[in-house]
C-alpha cells in the first residue's frame, strides 16, 4: 500500500481507550502507529508499535521519525496518554506535580509539535486531546486541582491551535468525557462514581471512541471541546 492510506499516532495505546482507538482506526482502514510504556509488538504489519514514556522527549521524537520512516504521513494524533491523581490539594506531592506536567503537558507539547510539523507538508491533518469536564464541573469529593490544572491548558491550547492552524488545513479538538469504566476504576466503584452523573451511570469505552472518530470525519468542526460526560458540565 503507498503512502495515500491514512495514517494515526495514538498514544496511551496499550488499554483501555487507547487500545480500542488503535481497533477502531485499523477498521476505518488507518494504519496506526500505537505507543505507550508497556505497549507489545502488534501482529499486524499496518500497525506500528513504539514503546515508550510520553513524559520522555525522545519518546516524541521516535513515534513520530518512526511513523513517517514507516507509513511516510501523519494524518491524526491522538492524544491519549494521561495521568489522574485525585487528592486533597494540600497533599500533592512534588512528584504528583512533576509527573502530571511532564505527561499531561509537556508530554503532550512535544508530540504535537512534531506531528503538527508533518501535516503542515501535506496540507492536512487531525489533531485530538482527551481531557476531563472536571476543568468545566468540579466536583465536591473529587479533588482534582491537578487534573484541572494540566487538563485545563489542553482545552485552551486545543482552541488556539485550531485558530492558529485554521487555514492551514490542520483541524484540533478535544474530547471531554466524564467517568468511563475503565481499567483504571474497580467495579466495586462503578455504582458510585456513576451517580456522580445526571444520567446516572458511567461512560462506556465505546462512547469516547465514537466521540472521536465523530470528529474524525467532522471537516467543519474545529476548536471544539466535545463533551462526553452524562451531562456532568451541564450541571447538578
Amino acid at each position: 500500500m503507498g503512502t495515500e492510506q491514512k495514517v494515526a499516532v495514538i498514544t496511551g495505546a496499550s488499554q483501555g481507550i487507547g487500545a480500542a482507538l488503535v481497533k477502531a482506526y485499523r477498521d476505518r482502514n488507518y494504519r496506526v502507529v500505537a505507543t505507550a510504556r508497556s505497549i507489545k509488538p502488534s501482529n499486524d504489519d499496518d500497525v506500528l508499535s513504539v514503546p515508550g514514556d510520553i513524559a520522555d522527549p525522545r519518546t516524541a521524537e521516535r513515534v513520530i521519525a518512526e511513523a513517517m520512516a514507516r507509513f511516510g504521513r501523519i494524518d491524526t494524533l491522538v492524544n491519549n496518554a494521561g495521568i489522574f491523581i485525585a487528592k486533597p490539594f494540600t497533599q500533592y506531592s512534588e512528584a504528583d506535580f512533576t509527573g502530571a506536567l511532564a505527561v499531561n503537558l509537556a508530554g503532550f507539547f512535544r508530540i504535537t509539535q512534531l506531528a503538527i510539523a508533518e501535516m503542515e507538508k501535506q496540507g492536512s491533518g487531525h489533531v485530538v486531546q482527551i481531557t476531563t469536564s472536571l476543568v468545566d464541573h468540579a466536583i465536591d469529593g473529587v479533588p482534582s486541582v491537578l487534573a484541572s490544572l494540566t487538563k485545563g491548558g489542553l482545552n485552551a491550547a486545543t482552541r488556539s491551535l485550531a485558530i492558529e492552524y485554521a487555514k492551514r488545513g490542520i483541524r484540533v479538538n478535544a474530547v471531554s468525557p466524564g467517568i468511563v469504566k475503565t481499567p483504571m476504576h474497580a467495579v466495586e466503584t462503578h455504582a458510585a462514581l456513576g451517580a456522580l452523573h445526571p444520567v446516572g451511570h458511567m461512560g462506556e469505552i465505546k462512547d469516547i471512541v465514537d466521540a472521536i472518530l465523530y470528529l474524525e470525519g467532522a471537516g467543519f468542526v474545529t476548536g471544539e471541546i466535545l463533551h462526553v460526560d452524562g451531562g456532568q458540565s451541564a450541571g447538578h
